[in-house]
């Protein structure tokens, strides 16, 4: 189970790393409101992924 989240956490990063990364590039899909706010998320889900990988590396 604990694999599995690892996993979930990975793929959600991932996907929020590629809608707050294109985001400023492309204006999709939130329309270019704010960089800010998308270099932040951006940030958070780099953490998420180097999380979500660390726990699915030492678990087991």
């Amino acid at each position: 189970m604990a694999k599995a989240m690892s996993i979930f956490g990975m793929v959600i990063a991932a996907g929020m790393l590629l809608a707050f990364g294109l985001d400023p590039i492309l204006g999709v899909p939130f329309g270019g409101a704010s960089v800010v706010m998308d270099i932040g998320f951006a940030i958070a889900a780099a953490i998420l992924g180097y999380m979500s990988y660390d726990a699915f590396r030492s678990s087991g």
